[in-house]
């Protein structure tokens, strides 16, 4: 090949009472005793993925195909970006309805059913940016979304492989390396408008979670706490890292773990697993052990800007290898964006790194 979860209307905070599922409970209390965790079937995610990446690769003509696949070394790879603007793939509209099913098909088994729900209903905000916009803005489609597949997905797949689902406000990244390990990022999710304000979808908040949870975080810290987790008075104009091929970050900031109470560390635990649990179960729990290994007294959180709402306001949680980053200033701080990156292996990262030195052995 060449180059249900329900929209939340509610405006009130989700932090408590705390709604840790089991998984992310036990990896806790293990970390909290310094165990280590088990690690999660995650073959068994890389083999369903290799199979529905099949399936829409294999229904699509040789026209479809030239334009939906690349090499695994092309560097389209990495070209990711969450703005409006045309993308190299195959977008929905190009599809039959059969392929528009394999294909939506191919990303609802990768994701969470909440997060699935997310991702179709930040396609059909292009269509209230539309009417908002009349005309005035880039041009707004909810099918204008692209499918990339890089390499040869194969159930047995002995070369990495990957693929990306991407458009405005979405871009998640799987990089698939010897059929046993599967690299998730950059994952960016972002909604325009964060709440519908007028219309038959008035009170609509897709990323209300992770706005309500963030604020109630910073909310549950003392006084003395805020003032260590607040890096800026006025939030910043975009994420920092913004859409930086790798994320990096010159120091950590904010408060760390380690100076939470107990209930403030299972907390900020819920926090993170939020973003985590964007994905299939196996791969959320791989990604949180991968954090907890890591050592949660070396996470951070950042706060910028104000807590009321409506007001703009950014957070961040980072840590030897993951940074979460949220930020709502655009558009009268109507206009969310959000990030997981895997600081070691986004694109693949040190895993590719390790199984080329490996290969060449």
């Amino acid at each position: 090949m060449t180059s249900k979860h329900p929209t939340r209307t509610s405006t009130q905070p989700l932090f408590a009472p705390l709604r840790l599922c089991g998984a992310f409970i036990l990896l806790f209390s293990l970390a909290a005793r310094a165990e280590a965790p088990p690690a999660p079937d995650v073959e068994k995610a890389s083999k369903a993925m290799a199979a529905d990446a099949r399936k829409f690769l294999d229904c699509l003509s040789p026209e479809q195909l030239a334009t939906a696949g690349f090499a695994f070394k092309d560097i389209e790879r990495m070209n990711w970006h969450f703005i409006p603007k045309p993308r190299n793939g195959l977008t929905l509209k190009d599809m039959s309805d059969d392929q528009r099913a394999l294909a939506k098909a191919l990303l609802a088994g990768a994701l969470s059913s909440q997060a699935n729900t997310k991702a179709m209903t930040i396609m059909s905000l292009e269509n209230i940016l539309k009417e908002m916009e009349q005309g005035k803005g880039p041009k707004r489609d909810p099918e204008m979304y692209y499918w990339s597949v890089f390499g040869n997905p194969a159930p047995d797949a002995k070369e990495p492989w990957g693929w990306r689902v991407e458009g405005h406000h979405i871009s998640i990244n799987f990089t698939i390396i010897d059929d046993k390990t599967v690299a998730v990022g950059p994952a960016f999710l972002g909604t325009n408008p964060a709440e519908v304000k007028q219309g038959p979808r008035k009170g609509l908040r897709v990323l209300a979670e992770e706005e309500d949870m963030g604020r109630a975080f910073m909310k549950s810290l003392t006084d003395e706490q805020q003032k260590k987790a607040i890096i800026l008075q006025v939030a910043p104009k975009e994420m920092v890292t913004a859409a930086q091929r790798q994320a990096v970050l010159q120091k950590f900031e904010g408060i760390p773990y380690s100076e939470l109470t107990d209930k403030q560390k299972a907390g900020l635990i819920e926090l993170v697993a939020l973003y985590a649990n964007r994905l299939r179960p196996e791969l959320a729990q791989d990604d949180m052990r991968r954090v907890t290994q890591a050592g949660l007294d070396k996470l951070y959180f950042a706060w910028a800007g104000v807590t009321e709402v409506g007001q703009g306001h950014y957070y961040r949680i980072h840590g030897p290898n993951v940074l979460i980053e949220y930020d709502d200033t655009q558009n009268d701080a109507n206009h969310i964006h959000t990030v997981w990156r895997d600081l070691e292996n986004d694109f693949g990262g040190d895993v590719l790194k390790r199984h080329y030195e490996q290969s060449h052995k």
